[in-house]
Formats: structure tokens, C-alpha cells, sequence
């Protein structure tokens, strides 16, 4: 999430260049110590087509306690400011996946965080599998194998480090490219050391809290409402999941959000703008980043004006459950609706739509043909109704409409014949993936609403609950928070809630 921060800082300085024609020499002096990677460069040949000239951006944000050349951070530094355990914590794990769609021809950002435990088939930078496992982890045993390989043929030191941190992107770069669907232009990493200098330079940095956390693990010790944080309270604010109710998915939320809370003080003091002011960040960023050696930071600048203005929205891919595999929590996930709402999200799959762009197809498996039953389980007053009669608009055939007791979670049941049409509904009612059931009549879908759940039509908007900053007001959240045009998947397919940058959003 601080990469996104860096990737805001080149671009807004680039503008800065060009606006006032020293765009060569200042070019050189952006660029200049820049770490760079030709990582990209192993899986580019097994990306998708790209359907136009937009930008997919992966932002890594990597849990190591050790610098550029594999030495551990100071003990101390590491137990005290980062409050992050000891430099044997964390390995190589990958914390922070965001993949920011920018549009070709300006527009809003989508951008999509997608959660570290996700359980899925991980791969080596040639594409080779390399079995099943969290989504977090592909870096760091790609990294590990390398390193066995490199040292037998000799290498040691700080180039062992980097060539097998390069082979640690190349696996994390494949695999995050296959889970989506769609090819990865530009990639920037950062450390947990890289987040911490960020911060002390801009600090204090101000953020909301809908209700106050006390957690000893990551240091979080927050009241309620909007505060202003030093470094090492922002790495706790970011980096705390115990104790919230969301666990991870929660603290990916808390990331969306400072991401939005650092962008709007650079705006808002007049970072952007200046060169000379951000000549201090430019050197953070020259020692903390890695980024692709094939990006332009001027034409990317150009591209990109929107990051700088506060048209980002943030969602979390959702997950289909929790489980226990080889002894550890993860989460599963279902990779075809994965690819599918990222594609719709971004122009990348037009022939794949929900259930709520386009009527379900004629015949055994939609139409009206399908019958769907829609249980009220959600404590929402009449969002059965309401979601019965859209779906009903939509050419399937309405069935009971009932109140049911009371759900964690809205779930999508399907019955014979009926598979392809449940896969339709579930996205648009925010379920990751149908189940079938032998109790459900054939030719039937039975969706259940669970607790919060709003029906399509309702008034979303909320309430902070907390009075508003002086000099700022937070950013919406929700369907409310999107656009005038409707997007082409529901908010509530996603986990939680969209987070919009450009304010001071209040989370749990």
C-alpha cells in the first residue's frame, strides 16, 4: 500500500517536470538509484491480450525484516519501531497484493487487494506449477529454491540475495497474473523498512477508526475517531488483524484507507506541486522501491493523472470460505469468478457479465425456466422483495419469497440444471461461489440473504458515527461511493467495503 504512495510521488513529480521543461535533466535525476527488476520479463509471454492501452500495476508489499542485501534490520529497531517480532518473522511472505487498473484514456482507478491467505495454485516465474498454496508464500519459496540452486554453484552475499529475490517476483508475478486474468505491465515492491521511512517523513499522518482497538501483537492502541499517527503507530494502524472481526480482510481494508489518508495530505499540502518538496521523499523512494526496469516514469506520468487526483476505488476480491489445509488457515477461493469479476471490472472479459448486466440465456439452465427462490435472512426489511423482483426483471421466474433466521452470510444454493445460472446470481448478490445441493428442487436457485446484506435499490448511504476533521471529510463507502455509472460488478460481490481514496475514510 506505501508503493502505491511511491508510485503517486514519481508520478506527481513527472507532471511537475514536464510542466516546467526541465523534463531531461530532472528526468535523470528522478530516475537515477532507482532499484530495478527485470523480473517482468519471464512471464510477460504467458500474459493475457490486452484489450487497449490501459495499465495494470502490481504493488508488493513484502513482510521482511531485512534490507536490500539480506542483513537483518536491527534488532532493537525491529522490536521497538516496528513492533514486528525479530528479523527471523515473516520471511518473504508478500503481505500487500494490489493490482491498480489505470485506464487508457483517463478515468477512474480500479484497484484490486487481494488477500494473502488466498489458497491457490502457485507457479514459478516459467510458469511452471508449484502446488497449492497461500497466495503470500509463492515468493517466498520460489526464493528459497533459488537460493539452494544459486549457493551450490557458488554464489554468496548480497548477490545471492538479489538474484534469488529475483526469482521470489518472477514466481509472484506469474502467479498473481494466472489467479486474475488479466497480464501485469508494471510492478513495485517495498519493504516493511520502506513503509516506516515513508512515514516519518510525512508524519503525522491522519486517520479514522469507527471504534477504538487495543492489540498487543501489533501495537495498535487506538481511540475511536480521527487521529494523527507517527511512524510506528501507522505500521501498527496497518498492520493489526487481531482483535478485528475481519481478521486479515479487515486489515487490508485499514491499508485501502491509510493509502487514501497519505494521498490526501500530499495533495492537501501542496506536495504534489513542488519539486523542492518532494526531493526528501524522492530519496526514500530511491532506497526503499523496486520497480520493473521496463517503466517509463514520465509516459506512466501522463497516463496516470488520476492517481494523483483521488479517482481510485479500492476493492477487496472476495473469498468463498474459510479451511484448514496442512495445518494452517486459509482461505479458498474460486479462481473462475475471480478472473471473471476482475475482467468485467476492467473492459478485459466483455463477454462475461452477472447476472444483473444482462437477462440469463434461454433453456434449461436460465431464463424462465429457473425459478428463484429468495430467503430474507438479512435482518433488512423487505430486501427479499426487492431482490426477488430484480432478478425477476432480469427473465427468471420468481419462486418463494420468505423470511428465514437469521445468517452470518449470504449463500447461493442451486439445484440439477441450474449451475450456470446460479454462478450468474452469486457475484451480483456478493457470493464468490455457488454451492449445489441434492435438497434444492431441480431447475431451482435458492438464495439465502445474510446479515447487512442491502437489496440493490435500497439507500446505502452511512454514517461515521464520528464528527468530521476540521480541514477534512471522509470518503464513502459502499455502492455510494462509486460512480454516477453503474459498475459492471455489484460492490457487494467484493469482501467488504469499496474503499474510495481522496479523503479520510473511517474503517474498523
Amino acid at each position: 500500500m506505501t508503493l502505491a504512495v511511491r508510485i503517486t510521488l514519481c508520478c506527481a513529480s513527472a507532471l511537475v517536470l514536464v510542466a516546467s521543461g526541465m523534463a531531461w535533466g530532472a528526468y535523470h535525476y528522478l530516475t537515477g538509484g532507482l532499484n530495478t527488476s527485470d523480473a517482468l520479463d519471464a512471464v510477460r509471454g504467458r500474459a493475457p491480450a490486452h484489450l487497449d492501452n490501459s495499465v495494470n500495476l502490481l504493488l508488493i508489499g513484502l513482510d521482511s525484516r531485512k534490507d536490500m542485501d539480506g542483513n537483518d534490520l536491527p534488532k532493537q529497531f525491529v522490536e521497538d519501531e516496528l513492533h514486528a517480532g525479530s528479523s527471523d518473522i515473516g520471511g518473504y511472505n508478500t503481505n500487500t497484493l494490489i493490482l491498480m487498473h489505470i485506464p487508457a484514456n483517463g478515468g477512474k482507478v480500479t484497484a484490486f487487494s487481494v488477500p494473502r491467505d488466498d489458497y491457490v495454485q502457485v507457479l514459478d516465474g516459467d510458469g511452471t506449477p508449484g502446488g497449492m498454496h497461500k497466495m503470500k508464500e509463492a515468493y517466498g519459496l520460489a526464493k528459497a529454491a533459488a537460493e539452494d540452486r544459486l549457493a551450490a554453484q557458488g554464489v554468496k552475499g548480497a548477490d545471492l540475495e538479489h538474484q534469488s529475490r529475483e526469482v521470489g517476483r518472477e514466481a509472484t508475478l506469474a502467479t498473481v497474473q494466472q489467479f486474475l486474468g488479466v497480464p501485469i505491465d508494471h510492478f513495485a515492491e517495498v519493504n516493511l523498512l520502506g513503509f516506516y521511512d515513508i512515514t516519518k517523513v510525512l508524519q503525522p499522518i491522519q486517520v479514522c477508526l469507527r471504534q477504538p482497538v487495543h492489540d498487543r501483537y501489533s501495537g495498535a492502541d487506538f481511540p475511536a475517531g480521527y487521529q494523527e499517527l507517527n511512524p510506528r503507530q501507522a505500521l501498527a494502524f496497518v498492520r493489526q488483524r487481531h482483535g478485528l472481526t475481519g481478521g486479515d480482510l479487515d486489515r487490508t481494508h485499514r491499508q485501502q484507507a491509510f493509502l487514501s489518508s497519505v494521498t490526501h495530505k500530499l495533495k492537501v499540502h501542496g506536495i504534489f506541486g513542488d519539486l523542492s518538496k518532494l526531493q526528501g521523499l524522492l530519496d526514500v523512494v530511491k532506497q526503499d522501491l523496486v520497480i520493473d526496469s521496463s517503466w517509463n516514469v514520465l509516459d506512466f506520468a501522463q497516463q496516470a493523472p488520476n492517481l494523483t487526483g483521488g479517482n481510485v476505488e479500492f476493492h477487496t476480491l472476495p473469498i468463498a470460505g474459510f479451511a484448514q489445509r496442512g495445518g494452517e488457515s486459509v482461505n479458498l477461493v474460486d479462481p473462475e469468478q475471480i478472473r471473471s469479476i476482475v475482467g468485467r471490472m476492467i473492459g478485459q472479459d466483455p463477454a462475461t457479465t452477472g447476472a444483473r448486466q444482462n437477462p440469463p440465456a434461454s433453456g434449461a439452465q436460465g431464463g424462465a425456466s429457473l425459478v428463484v427462490d429468495v430467503r430474507n435472512g438479512s435482518g433488512v426489511s423487505g430486501a427479499a422483495a426487492t431482490e426477488s423482483k430484480a432478478l425477476t426483471a432480469l427473465g427468471y421466474t420468481a419462486g418463494e419469497v420468505t423470511n428465514a433466521p437469521e445468517h452470518a452470510t449470504t449463500t447461493v444454493v442451486y439445484g440439477a440444471g441450474a449451475q450456470d445460472a446460479a454462478r450468474q446470481i452469486a457475484p451480483a448478490v456478493g457470493v464468490a461461489a455457488p454451492l449445489a445441493s441434492a435438497a434444492v428442487p431441480a431447475g431451482h436457485v435458492v438464495v439465502t440473504l445474510g446479515a447487512g446484506f442491502n437489496p440493490q435499490d435500497a439507500d446505502e448511504s452511512e454514517s461515521d458515527d464520528v464528527p468530521p476533521p476540521p480541514a477534512a471529510s471522509p470518503a464513502s463507502f459502499g455502492r455510494a461511493a462509486a460512480s454516477d455509472a453503474p459498475d459492471p460488478v455489484p460492490t457487494t460481490a467484493f469482501q467488504g467495503q469499496t474503499v474510495k481514496m481522496g479523503g479520510i475514510p473511517c474503517v474498523d
